[in-house]
């Protein structure tokens, strides 16, 4: 795990060096052990390339980047961890490559050269890295398949940079970030963020998922980004039910093996639920000798708390387990930390239990942890995607067996008839009616907290984004795995991966995440639907039947879903109150057009939650957040 950065620019003006050092020393913690630069004259400009280290395998000074092939034609700085590259450099080595270090970083540099951008799909891991090709003059960028690593970029006609954080952009930059106010009414009114390639930043763009781009170090021209793997919704595996619970065993348990590869003691991060278990589980079941320690936020609120699945879990696996316990205090003290870390708005509270369970795993000596992000997409978690699921059955089965799996459905907890027709409804209709029912079902285009004027009306979209995956096969009959396949690289996990890549890199740790691989991808969206979501609504049917003799019972068939939650009465402490306040003082600056929230139905909202037993609604965290953010992050100078 490390921090990268990087600047071409068509003139030496302007030394970049300084600008790419700046930027790593912003991003030490995504990379403590080594800091390194360099920089490659092209034509009358140049190419400065930098990357701070984390050293997970091979902790010699042979790991250190930005790293030359032997021949000194490609260099390249990397992020992440490419698990199997043993049996890649073993499969290099029989077709005539030497190596003289023990890192996965000289197998892709090795990789690169044998199969150029084929390798791609060779790699059981996660990364993002820039690759510099001295022959062709040519900058590769590159981000993994789920965008488990991040990779912000900004170009101009006579510069492209580059960096892992928002931080380290600003340093390569020179200059300070301007706010991308589409973006921010997106997350302010209907909290949407990580779901498009614009970041929170104007001008500055997250690399896709599963994405490259390449830039012509001669002319500066930079070709759009191009998709090097996609999930694919089309059926392809048809035999038993039977056959793919093994199928997945396979997948599953090979997986969280090759995870587990590492020169730094490991852990796991364990929330209670299904998915966390079900990786503690495994990595006992793979290594029966080794010594597990997990990672546990418990919440106060018995209502939230999973403390007693985690107990069953490490007692089963004879793990030794951390509990992590923390308020609205310590939130309160960590906040600035928090906005910092996250670079960007984000959800809720709830990165902050996450926060402290990478800070105790550090504090515990530990440098790597294995994650559970990623199985809800792959094998139909969450609610299930009911509407998904309700639209394919009345196009394979007929409108009975629609109505009977929604029946089922909701006798499941949490689940409301209403939900499910809202879900059913969303299916099927798109624009303008799409926002009438939002607006019926309490969910304006403009909430109530938000002002709407003359200037936003004029430039912003304020309708909620839809996204919709376009694929190449006909998807009829296939709903429920292509909403999946689109919630895996577009809205929903990406979210997910960015929350636990900062929280973790903030504490110098390593998160791994061994659901998320190419294999296990095209294995589970090529099953048949009802394979992961059952005709009576039980959600990640395949994974509960697979992993018996591996997982206890009683974990497995679980009914409910907590994670790591914080409860929502934590914004009503005071001094979080008092911090609000003084944001909504300052609001005159925040919005370019004049105040953006309406202040005196904040207060008054604040004013009713603090003598009644409500939980406070979702848009108050987003309002702290967002005011927060840009006066640390926009407006820092």
């Amino acid at each position: 795990m490390c921090g990268l950065a990087g600047r071409w620019t068509s003139t030496r003006r302007t030394p970049g060096e300084p600008r790419v050092a700046e930027a790593l020393v912003q991003m030490h913690r995504r990379g403590p052990d080594a800091r390194s630069v360099v920089r490659v004259d092209i034509g009358d400009g140049e190419l400065v390339l930098g990357h701070a280290r984390l050293s997970i395998i091979d902790l010699s000074d042979d790991g250190v980047q930005p790293m030359w092939s032997t021949d000194r034609q490609f260099a390249v700085v990397f992020n992440g961890e490419i698990y199997n590259y043993l049996e890649l450099r073993n499969e290099l080595r029989a077709l005539g490559h030497r190596f003289h270090t023990r890192t996965d970083t000289e197998v892709l540099l090795a990789a690169w050269r044998e199969w150029g951008v084929a390798c791609l799909t060779r790699f059981v891991g996660m990364f993002a890295f820039a690759i510099f090709d001295r022959a062709s003059r040519r900058l590769t960028c590159v981000r993994d398949a789920f965008g488990i690593k991040p990779f912000f970029y900004e170009q101009t006609s006579t510069s492209f940079c580059f960096a892992s954080d928002l931080l380290g952009m600003r340093a390569v930059l020179g200059r300070p970030l301007d706010v991308h106010w589409q973006r921010a009414w997106d997350y302010l009114a209907h909290g949407d963020y990580d779901s498009l390639p614009q970041s929170f930043c104007r001008d500055v763009f997250h690399l896709p998922p599963a994405h490259l781009l390449e830039v012509d170090l001669d002319t500066g021209s930079v070709a759009a980004p191009r998709r090097w793997w996609r999930p694919d919704p089309t059926l392809r595996t048809a035999g038993s039910f039977t056959d793919a619970a093994d199928g997945f065993r396979h997948h599953f348990v090979d997986s969280v093996r090759l995870h587990m590869r590492s020169d730094v003691p490991l852990g796991a991060a364990l929330s209670g639920g299904l998915d966390s278990s079900s990786i503690v589980c495994v990595m006992r079941h793979v290594a029966p000798e080794a010594e597990l320690r997990t990672f546990s936020f418990i919440a106060d609120d018995p209502a939230l708390s999973e403390e007693h699945f985690v107990d069953r879990v490490n007692t089963t696996t004879s793990a030794r387990g951390h509990a992590v316990r923390c308020g609205p205090t310590d939130l309160l003290r960590d906040l600035d930390d928090l906005v910092l870390t996250q670079g960007e708005p984000f959800g809720s509270t709830s990165i902050y239990a996450q926060y402290r369970v990478f800070q105790r795993a550090r504090e515990a000596g530990v440098t790597v942890t294995l994650d559970g992000q990623g199985a809800d997409e792959l094998l139909a978690g969450y609610i299930g995607y009911p509407g998904a699921r309700f639209r394919s059955l009345v196009e394979t089965e007929g409108i009975p067996a629609a109505v009977s799996f929604m029946r089922g459905w909701t006798k499941w907890p949490g689940r409301r008839r209403r939900d499910g027709l809202m879900y059913i409804a969303a299916e099927y209709v798109d624009g303008d009616v799409y926002q009438g029912l939002r607006t019926l079902s309490g969910r304006s285009a403009v909430p109530a907290f938000l002002r709407r004027n003359a200037a936003l009306a004029r430039n912003l979209r304020i309708s909620h984004p839809r996204y919709r995956d376009v694929f190449d096969d006909d998807t009829r009959g296939r709903r429920l795995v292509a909403a999946m396949s689109s919630a895996l690289t577009h809205r929903g996990l990406p979210a997910l991966l960015r929350h636990g890549d900062r929280n973790a890199m903030r504490f110098s740790v390593e998160s791994r995440v061994p659901f998320l691989t190419t294999t296990m991808a095209d294995f589970l969206l090529g099953l048949p639907e009802e394979y992961l979501l059952s005709s009576t609504g039980e959600t990640k049917r395949l994974m509960r039947a697979a992993l018996r003799g591996i997982v206890p019972d009683d974990l497995l068939d679980r009914r409910d879903k907590i994670g790591f939650q914080t409860p929502p009465r934590w914004l009503l402490d005071t001094g979080l109150q008092a911090r609000l306040v003084h944001l909504l003082r300052d609001d005159e600056g925040v919005w370019p057009a004049g105040a953006l929230f309406d202040r005196a139905m904040i207060t008054a909202t604040l004013d009713g939650l603090a003598t009644s037993r409500r939980a406070p609604p979702p848009w108050l965290w987003r309002v702290i957040n967002f005011a927060l953010w840009k006066e640390r992050v926009i407006d820092a100078r």
